[in-house]
């Protein structure tokens, strides 16, 4: 990892940027292997895949927030929805192609690691 400047937003201090050669996808197996660390999320359409229904909008909005955090940091930024209490988040890597890679089942590391409701 190196450090870039901050370019004009608010927060100071040095942006990480991940250097790493081009994404590899996983084979199915590896996929398979990686769910199972991973309870409710699936493979599905090229994407892991978890659904979370938290207690309120606020909670919802609470828990994106704090994911957006790890996803800037790791400079990949999962695909999601939220409808009030309910967030849907499909992880994949556009430099793989649209299939998942280990940067994929990181993030979801990462955000399972975060969720209090599952």
């Amino acid at each position: 990892m190196i450090h870039e400047a901050n370019q004009g937003g608010a927060c100071a201090g040095p942006k990480p940027v991940y250097l790493s050669p081009m994404a590899k996808p996983l084979a199915p197996a590896k996929i398979t292997t990686a769910l199972g660390a991973l309870p409710g999320w699936t493979f599905k359409g090229d994407a892991l895949a978890k659904s979370f229904k938290f207690g309120s909008f606020r909670e919802a909005m609470s828990f994106m927030v704090r994911v957006s955090f790890e996803a800037e940091a790791m400079d990949h930024h999962p695909d999601w929805t939220n409808v009030y209490n309910r967030v849907a988040i499909r992880l994949n890597t556009h430099d793989a192609g649209g299939k998942v890679t280990a940067k994929d089942v990181e993030l979801a590391r990462k955000i399972q690691a975060i969720s209090w409701v599952g």
